[in-house]
């Protein structure tokens, strides 16, 4: 169950680090922090997107075996 945990703080960051598609809410609050820190590069969202889909995927997979565990 630790491990699951640490995948989920894992996924819950890679999530959060992402840049939105749109300018809603978000591109409020991130537009301070692109003027600041000069902006997120293409490659970091792609590399953040592909992070995402595996600790998504390592996630409901040891989900499942946890419950199979338990049953």
């Amino acid at each position: 169950m630790v491990i699951d945990a640490i995948i989920c703080l894992a996924l819950i960051v890679s999530v959060i680090l992402q840049s939105s598609k749109s300018s809603g809410m978000g591109g409020s609050i991130s537009g301070g922090a692109d003027a600041v820190f000069g902006g997120k590069a293409k490659g970091i969202d792609a590399l953040l997107a592909k992070t995402t889909m595996v600790l998504g995927a390592l996630f409901a997979i040891i989900t499942l075996i946890i419950a199979k565990m338990q049953a």
